[in-house]
């Protein structure tokens, strides 16, 4: 099943219940939150305050992706705040394992990220604990880069050792997904597809959200 989810990176905060509440009218089913804290990203964008005031505005699922340094440190908070899903980077984590399993002690459902230049090895001691793998498809910060297609051979690659492993993780793709890039991911096999200025950038986020929906439902049929 694929589903769309809408990044409030890219929208107006002086209007973000509005541009939620226009996104999950589109199509988003999973709101996303990228969580940056300056130091393993080079930008500060917000913390468990936006989430909880988040929360009052929306029912939609909130994916709280923490870009950040000692994630074990802020995950009871973000919970505590509304996050409904709680990934953290490969490359954050000293104790990966643990870190995944704090996650899902809290009961949220435990995502693991990986940067452009990891390569999807570094994950195989852990695919069967975590409900979705996000693959980044741009280098992790600021929105609006361009799309790195190295993320199709790995979501490929990881679609083939979850069949082959008998595993459920979800795939997940987070950066530069547009009406030009959505229908490769798609078919490499991406199934909860992170977007933000293509939703929020420009003209109106309903229309948005449907138009790359559609491209994305249309892209399923193409699968070979």
């Amino acid at each position: 099943m694929i589903e769309l989810a809408p990044s409030i990176l890219s929208a107006d905060f002086a209007h973000l219940a509005e541009q939620v509440r226009a996104a999950a009218e589109g199509g988003g089913t999973v709101l996303h939150v990228d969580v940056m804290d300056g130091h393993f990203v080079p930008n500060i964008t917000i913390g468990p305050p936006v989430v909880a005031s988040l929360r009052k505005a929306t029912e939609l699922p909130l994916d709280c992706h923490l870009m950040i340094e000692n994630p074990d440190q802020y995950i009871p908070a973000f919970v505590a705040a509304g996050a409904d899903w709680i990934s953290v980077h490969q490359e954050s984590c000293v104790h990966l394992y643990r870190t995944l399993q704090l996650i899902r002690s809290h009961g949220a459902q435990v995502g693991v990220v990986i940067n452009p230049a990891t390569p999807v090895e570094t994950l195989t001691e852990v695919l069967d604990i975590v409900d979705y793998v996000l693959v980044m498809s741009v280098n992790p910060g600021f929105g609006g880069q361009k799309f790195i297609p190295g993320a199709l051979h790995k979501l490929r690659k990881l679609a083939e050792l979850r069949n082959g492993r008998g595993l459920n993780f979800r795939l997940e793709v987070d950066g530069g997904v547009s009406l030009q890039t959505v229908g490769e991911v798609v078919r490499a096999g991406a199934e909860i597809l992170v977007a933000g200025n293509a939703v929020f950038g420009s003209g109106n986020p309903k229309t948005n959200a449907q138009t790359l929906l559609k491209a994305a439902l249309e892209a399923t049929l193409q699968k070979v």
